[in-house]
């Protein structure tokens, strides 16, 4: 699937509609994505993310836009890297 828009850093839409928020300390992984960049979704296994978009030699944890991530687990897991 193609990027539909992705105007803003953390928010990519994708030609099917779907709208994604990438996870902060992803946010570098998504600036070599450009419109032609292929963009595979696949569910996640973990309490962080809903889902991976997969393109451009990255994987990028999202949750659909609209939703809030943990903020407890986010700090967490940017304290880790």
């Amino acid at each position: 699937m193609k990027i539909r828009s992705h105007s803003e850093s953390h928010i990519v839409e994708l030609e099917d509609g779907s709208r994604w928020q990438a996870f902060p300390g992803d946010l570098d992984l998504t600036l070599n994505w450009k419109p032609e960049t292929e963009i595979v979704v696949i569910p996640a296994d973990d309490d962080l993310s809903s889902h991976v978009l997969v393109g451009g030699d990255a994987k990028v944890r999202v949750i659909e836009d609209g939703e809030s991530w943990p903020v407890r687990e986010v700090k967490s897991a940017l304290k880790e890297g």
